[in-house]
């Protein structure tokens, strides 16, 4: 019986909602356009940017057929589920962020790519009422992508970030 009182107790300290301002991140990463030696990028880095915004519940790379193994241990040693593709990493990125923009648990979509063919998916991601994040590196970095986000953050290719 006391132990029944004390969980009781304890239910009236366990949030039942979330509140407001707690946002769910799912963050997706184009391997390919962004995994570059020449970036010379950290995912921890990416990570705590990232998470300035909100939680990040979803965290993936996308990573073509050719990652080596080394890579891929880099990725899930960053806390990143590696998705490797066999065809094109674009197609499999549009289908991944299109399942986060219909999931009703993520409040907001990161995606870190230079590429301009996600603008449809920044565009829909609004549209659908979720915040847009794009994380990007010069040079190369889609001018049309950085400005349809709700934020753009560009890094430097000294891995020193910045916000445009």
């Amino acid at each position: 019986m006391h132990n029944l009182e004390k969980l009781s107790s304890f239910k009236e300290y366990i949030p039942l909602t979330r509140k407001s301002n707690d946002r769910n991140i799912g963050l997706l990463v184009d391997g390919p356009n962004m995994l570059r030696a020449e970036f010379n990028l950290d995912l921890e880095m990416i990570k705590e940017i990232i998470t300035e915004s909100g939680d990040i519940k979803v965290a993936k790379v996308l990573l073509n057929q050719y990652a080596s193994d080394k890579l891929i241990e880099a990725v899930v040693n960053q806390g990143f589920t590696p998705i490797i593709v066999a065809g094109d990493v674009d197609v499999q990125l549009a289908v991944e962020a299109f399942e986060l923009i219909h999931n009703p648990n993520i409040d907001v979509i990161a995606l870190m790519t230079r590429n301009a063919d996600f603008l449809p998916l920044i565009n829909i991601a609004k549209e659908k009422g979720k915040e847009t994040i794009v994380i990007g590196a010069e040079p190369g970095f889609s001018i049309a992508l950085k400005n349809s986000a709700d934020s753009a953050i560009v890094l430097n290719t000294d891995a020193s970030p910045g916000t445009a």
